[in-house]
């Protein structure tokens, strides 16, 4: 039996919704990045991307440095208040990647499976 129902993936980690007894748990996205697994509703998907985006703002002042995607750690907030998670800049930009993913996936089935069918 398939625990588990992909939703996206890419080289930093991946995002999914759990089954129970064949459905679909869609209230929560279980979203996995390095060794770190979050749990979040939507909204707190959408927050997290706000705090990605703040994020790459605040640090993006040495875009010119080739060692800037590597070496340079900052702190990323996240929904959780008590959590922050340190990452490189190339490592911000696959979170960023897999964020924006799972919401446009989210959007985009919920679209063709909802209100688009006919």
């Amino acid at each position: 039996m398939n625990e588990m129902k992909q939703i996206y993936y890419n080289d930093a980690g991946t995002s999914f919704f759990w089954r129970k007894e064949n459905e679909i748990l869609s209230d929560k996205i279980q979203m996995i990045f390095r060794e770190t697994g979050f749990y979040f509703s939507r909204q707190e998907l959408k927050h997290f991307r706000c705090c990605i985006d703040e994020s790459y703002a605040l640090n993006k002042c040495c875009e010119e440095c080739e060692l800037k995607n590597d070496c340079h750690k900052f702190l990323l907030k996240t929904p959780c208040s008590q959590i922050d998670l340190a990452v490189s800049m190339k490592e911000l930009k696959s979170i960023k990647d897999l964020v924006e993913g799972t919401l446009f996936k989210i959007d985009l089935d919920e679209y063709l499976y909802g209100e688009g069918m006919n």
